[in-house]
This record gives C-alpha cells, sequence and structure tokens, in this order.
C-alpha cells in the first residue's frame, strides 16, 4: 500500500509528482476527493494513505483534492452524512455559528480600539478618529478577508497600524489609479512612499494646532463615506 504524500499535479489527471521530483501514478481504485469539506477530509485521510494535491501559484498554494481509495471516500461520506442528519449535530452547527458569531464581534471591537490606540488624534480631531475606526474595523476584520487584521502572527497594535496605512493609500491616495511599472520592487517602492505621506497627515492630526478640514485628503475620504 503506498504511503501518505503531499504531491503536485500534472498535466495528466491521473499522474502526481512527488516532492522529489518523481512522477507517480494513482494506484487503481483510488479517487479523487475534491477540496471543501474539511471533515470528509480529516476522516479520509485517518482511514489510510493518501496522496494530497497541493499547487503553488504565485506565493500561495491551493489545495486540488485528495487522492484515496475510493472505498474509503465512500464509508467516510456515509458515516459522515448519518452523523450530519442528526439533531445533535443541527445543535452544534448553530451553537458553532452563535460562538464564532460573538468571537467576530469582540474582534471587531478590539480591533476598532487599537486603531484608535494607533491614531491618538488631539481632542479636536477625536470624532475622526472614532469613524476612522469604525471604517478601518469593518473593512479589515471580516473572515476570509485576507487582510492583514486577520493575522495572528503579529500583535495586534501592529496590525492596526498596518490597516490603517493600507485604508488611508486607498482612500486618500490615488494608489488604486495609479500605472507602476512592471519592475521587481517598484510597487513596494511606491506603497512605502504613500506610506510616509499617509503618515504626515495623520501626525497632523495629532496636534492640536488647527489645519484647514476641505483640502485635507482624510477629511475628504471621511465625508466621502458618510
Amino acid at each position: 500500500m503506498p504511503d501518505s504524500l503531499t504531491v503536485g499535479p500534472t498535466a495528466d489527471p491521473r499522474r502526481v509528482r512527488a516532492q522529489d521530483g518523481r512522477v507517480l501514478t494513482v494506484p487503481d481504485g483510488w479517487s479523487l476527493l475534491p477540496p471543501g469539506d474539511a471533515g470528509l477530509t480529516r476522516r479520509v485521510k485517518a482511514a489510510g494513505p493518501t496522496w494530497t494535491v497541493v499547487e503553488k501559484v504565485g506565493r500561495k498554494l491551493f489545495s486540488r483534492g485528495v487522492w484515496a481509495p475510493e472505498a474509503h471516500i465512500v464509508h467516510a461520506r456515509a458515516v459522515l452524512d448519518s452523523e450530519r442528519a442528526t439533531p445533535a449535530y443541527a445543535k452544534k452547527l448553530a451553537q458553532g455559528r452563535e460562538r464564532r458569531a460573538r468571537e467576530q464581534e469582540e474582534y471587531e471591537v478590539d480591533f476598532a480600539n487599537a486603531v484608535l490606540r494607533f491614531l491618538a488624534f488631539s481632542p479636536a480631531w477625536l470624532p475622526h478618529a472614532k469613524r476612522m475606526a469604525v471604517l478601518v474595523a469593518g473593512h479589515a476584520t471580516p473572515v476570509g478577508s485576507g487582510t492583514v487584521a486577520r493575522t495572528e502572527r503579529i500583535p495586534i497594535e501592529r496590525r492596526a497600524e498596518a490597516a490603517v496605512i493600507a485604508w488611508m493609500r486607498h482612500q486618500t491616495t490615488g494608489y488604486d489609479d495609479m500605472r507602476i511599472q512592471r519592475v521587481k520592487g517598484a510597487r513596494r517602492e511606491v506603497r512605502r512612499e504613500l506610506a510616509d505621506v499617509s503618515r504626515a497627515i495623520l501626525d497632523l492630526h495629532r496636534r492640536d494646532a488647527p489645519h484647514a478640514p476641505p483640502p485635507c485628503p482624510l477629511f475628504t475620504a471621511l465625508s466621502l463615506l458618510h
């Protein structure tokens, strides 16, 4: 019986590439379980050897399914379908949704407060800070958004700072309409320069000294997003 492996796809749907470069033929009697059902995939993998197909696109890895003995897939699906048809399973799902909703609401509040702390606007501009915190948190925190706010690799303070700078880049600069050269590092350099501009704008709102609201790009952005 073949070992469990992580493999890559090839042009032939029943042939895969092992991590050592070998091209392997999928054993007879195996079927491809498509991605999308984590519970079913876990059970199939626990039942015996599997070949997990992973494809790298750019810097990201994407699951293309799991090859496994068809009998294992059929059995695991039948058992799981039976369990999922029970009232106890439905109750468990509902409780899980409620728990995740509560956690999401709490995180949105925590993140908005982290944004407020980073902004540190003077009292005169505090209403702007509160409005901005709500907007940034609303954009950055949804599950699946793929923003820096969803990572746990860095502290929430750094997540908040990065989310603010990203929001400023899209809302207060011409970044979205810029034509940036397709040269390595060019986009990163543009973002760095715009981040410096955004930080300078934020600094204006951390001082007690007034500045004219109409020309202020932050004032304009907040007005348009009401």
